[in-house]
C-alpha cells in the first residue's frame, strides 16, 4: 500500500518535494508508438544523444523534405531542458519547457531544414537522448509486424533509469559490498522510481522524488514504520 509521503516522511520509500528526474507514463506508449510506426515506414530509429553545457544550447538539424511532413520524435534528460524548432523560415512550431521528457509532433508547413534546439537552465552539463524522425505516416494497423523494434525503447529506457540510479547513489553516498548486491539494490530502486513516476503523474498537485530509501525492500522497511528506528539515518 502506498501511503501519502506528504502526510508522514517516512511512512514510504518516496518523500514530497521536487521530483528526481520526473517522467511521464503517458509519454511511454506515445514513444512506442512513435518507434514502431517509424519501423513500419522502414526508417532508420537510432538513438542520438547531445551533451549541453550548464547553462548552454546544442542544436541539431534535420531536413523536412515536403510541406506536410510528419515529424516525430522523442528526448529523455535526467535533468529539465527546454527545446524550441524552428522552421526554415525561423518561425517557432514546437517547444517543451521544462520537462526531461516529452513527445515531439507536428506536421512540417514547408519543405526544408528544421532546427532543434536543446537549452540546459541548470549550471550542470547534461546528456539529450532523442529519435527525430521525419516522413509519411504508415498505416498503423501494420504496427504489429514491428514489435521488435521497441527493443530501442526498452534499451533508452533501461540506459536513463540506471544513470538515474548511479547520480542517486553520489547523491545518498551508497556503497555496496558487491556487485550482486549492487544488482539488486538496483532493481529495488527501479520498481521505486517507476512508483514515484506514476504518482508525479497524477493531477492531485503532490510532487513526489526518490529518497535513501528507495533502495529497501519492504522488511528492511517494517522497523521504521513500526517505529523501532528512527527514520533519520
Amino acid at each position: 500500500m502506498i501511503i501519502m509521503a506528504s502526510r508522514t516522511k517516512f511512512q514510504t520509500h518516496f518523500s514530497a518535494g521536487k521530483a528526481q528526474f520526473p517522467s511521464e507514463p503517458m509519454a511511454r506508449w506515445r514513444l512506442v508508438l512513435t518507434v514502431a510506426l517509424l519501423a513500419a515506414a522502414g526508417w532508420r530509429a537510432d538513438a542520438l544523444s547531445v551533451k549541453v553545457t550548464g547553462t548552454g544550447t546544442e542544436c541539431v538539424h534535420e531536413l523536412a523534405p515536403y510541406e506536410g511532413d510528419s515529424v516525430l520524435g522523442y528526448f529523455v534528460a535526467h535533468r529539465d531542458i527546454d527545446l524550441t524548432v524552428t522552421s526554415p523560415g525561423g518561425n517557432t512550431i514546437h517547444t517543451s519547457k521544462g520537462k526531461s521528457s516529452d513527445n515531439i509532433e507536428f506536421k512540417a508547413p514547408s519543405g526544408g531544414i528544421y532546427k532543434f534546439c536543446f537549452h540546459n537552465p541548470c549550471g550542470a552539463p547534461e546528456t539529450v537522448s532523442f529519435y527525430i524522425h521525419i516522413g509519411r505516416i504508415p498505416n498503423v494497423h501494420n504496427l504489429a509486424k514491428y514489435g521488435h523494434n521497441l527493443v530501442l525503447l526498452e534499451a533508452l529506457e533501461e540506459e536513463a533509469m540506471r544513470k538515474r540510479f548511479k547520480e542517486w547513489m553520489d547523491r545518498y553516498h551508497r556503497k555496496y559490498k558487491d556487485e550482486e548486491e549492487k544488482a539488486q539494490r538496483y532493481e529495488l530502486f527501479k520498481k521505486c522510481a517507476e512508483k514515484v513516476d506514476k504518482l508525479n503523474a497524477l493531477p492531485d498537485g503532490v510532487t513526489y522524488g526518490t529518497n535513501h530509501f528507495c533502495d529497501r525492500s519492504e522488511e528492511e522497511m517494517q522497523p521504521y514504520f513500526t517505529g523501532e528506528l528512527d527514520v533519520e539515518e
